[in-house]
Formats: structure tokens, C-alpha cells, sequence
């Protein structure tokens, strides 16, 4: 069995490709700049660009399964994804899993959402997944310079909880759906507590031998912060989307969906911040 992996340079494409070399299948890494993909064997490169659908004809020929993930923070990701999607199907392909996000079902105008439904109504198959917020968004991510320059976190998430999820989790779980064939299913997947920042802020403290706090900020601190870095109106409206839903509680409950596709239980954050301590340093 062949999958096309969408992302594949970046954190959970990466850790996917990975994932599906150890359990023996064949892998298409895409890549807007295909020579980005580390050489290894059973990986095999292959341009295929969102902007541009038409490259994923080649890239899909022979392949059984899709991984499909938009760029982060993408509020154009129903357009951009659509296209694939009709593609993938035109060509046979078998099985997609789309990496969506956590709560993206209960909001109807959430752009991943959206794709959910396209996906769907495809009439191929398929498998939804919804991570909740990575755990390297603080080690490799958006929040890592704050925490490393300024010891800070700073977000407009009130004292709301999330169950942060590691990449090699949800890595691990499409690795699982694609080699058990489970078509037509929808994860929700989480790490095995819930945290509020001001937890997540004493756990980075202790793994990494500094002090680090929580600041929460007002929407309005937020967009003028974000404007100030020169990010995007679109993508700001996003992220204030992402966590209004996080102060709401949706992103604080917890399932057991990993340990039902993988057998084994998710990492814990304290696990994770011990084991990425160096990126903090």
C-alpha cells in the first residue's frame, strides 16, 4: 500500500512519514520543492502543489491512500483542499484521512469544517481526524519564541483548559487508520489531560530550569500584537476564531480515541516538555 503525504516537510508530515516506514508501507512525500524530502528508502518525493491541483494527478497515480493537511491557519483551506479532494477521487484513491482539528464539526463556518463536509459528500473514502492543539506549537511552533526571548506565553485563552495533543500521536493514529483500512470513521483526538496555560506554563518551568508565565490577553491585544508582527487580517481572524472556541471549553475534554487506534496511551505534556527541554534553553 502507497500513500500520498500531503506536508510532508513539516512537523506531522514528517513524523507520518515516518510512521508509515516503520509499519512497511510505501510513501509519496509531497512538496512544493520536492528536493526539501530527506532521501530514505521506501520515500519516494513528488511535487504537488494546493495553488496548482493539476500536480497531484502524477503524484496521486498508483496511490492507495491520501494524507490530507491544509497549511496552518489557512481561512482559504475549503478552496484550496476542494480541488484535491475531486482529484483523488477521479483517480481511485481508496482512502482519505484529513487531518481536520478539534471542535471543527460543531462550527459550520470553521474552514476546516467545511472540508469535512466536502470530503463527505465525495463519496470517497475516507477518515476524519481531529487533533486538538499540538503540543509543539510551545517547543517548535508559533508560541516558541515568546517562551525562549521573553519567558512568556501570551494568548487570549482565559483560564480555559485544552487537551494538548504531541504530533507523534496523531502520526501514530493515521499510520493505524491507513494500515487497519478504516474508511468512513472520525477521530477526536487529545492527549490524556486537560491544562489551562497557567499549568502548561509552570510544567515548560520546571522541565526547563526557568520561569516561565502565563499572560492572558483580550482579543484586542491580540489583534493589535498580531499586527504589529505583520500577520495577515485573515489569519489573525482565525486564530481569535481558534481561541474563542478554547475559552468556551470545547477544546478541554479528553477521549481515548489515540489509545483505541494505537493500543498505547498519548504522551503527557510533562513527558513532552521534559523531552524537548532544550528547545526552551
Amino acid at each position: 500500500m502507497t500513500i500520498l503525504v500531503t506536508g510532508a516537510t513539516g512537523n506531522l508530515g514528517g513524523a507520518l512519514v515516518n510512521s508509515l516506514r516503520r509499519r512497511g508501507l510505501g510513501v509519496r512525500a509531497a512538496s512544493r520543492d520536492p528536493k526539501k524530502v530527506e532521501a530514505r528508502d521506501g520515500v519516494t518525493a513528488v511535487k504537488a502543489v494546493f495553488e496548482d491541483p493539476s500536480t497531484f494527478d502524477a503524484a496521486l497515480d498508483g496511490a492507495e491512500g491520501l494524507f490530507l493537511i491544509a497549511p496552518p491557519a489557512d481561512p482559504d483551506a475549503e478552496a484550496r483542499l476542494g480541488p484535491v479532494i475531486e482529484r483523488a477521487k477521479a483517480a481511485g484513491t481508496k482512502h482519505v484521512v484529513f487531518n481536520s482539528a478539534f471542535g471543527a464539526d460543531r462550527n459550520e463556518d470553521a474552514p476546516l469544517g467545511k472540508v469535512e463536509r466536502l470530503l463527505r459528500d465525495s463519496g470517497a473514502g475516507y477518515t476524519i481526524l481531529r487533533p486538538n492543539f499540538f503540543m509543539e506549537n510551545f517547543s517548535s511552533g508559533y508560541l516558541a519564541p515568546s517562551i525562549k526571548q521573553q519567558r512568556s506565553i501570551f494568548l487570549p485563552a482565559g483560564d480555559a483548559k485544552t487537551s494538548f495533543i504531541a504530533v507523534r500521536d496523531i502520526a501514530e493514529t493515521a499510520a493505524a487508520v491507513f494500515a487497519d483500512r478504516r474508511t468512513g470513521g472520525e477521530l477526536n483526538l487529545t492527549g490524556p489531560e486537560a491544562l489551562d496555560h497557567s499549568e502548561v506554563a509552570r510544567i515548560i518551568s520546571d522541565a526547563a530550569g526557568m520561569e516561565v508565565k502565563y499572560h492572558p490577553l483580550s482579543e484586542a491585544e491580540m489583534r493589535f500584537g498580531a499586527q504589529q508582527m505583520g500577520v495577515p487580517e485573515p489569519t489573525v481572524a482565525y486564530m481569535l476564531m481558534l481561541y474563542a472556541a478554547v475559552r468556551k471549553g470545547y477544546t478541554a475534554p479528553v477521549t481515548d480515541d489515540v489509545k483505541r487506534a494505537t493500543g498505547r496511551d498519548p504522551l503527557s505534556f510533562a513527558q513532552f516538555a521534559r523531552e524537548n527541554a532544550a528547545a526552551w534553553q
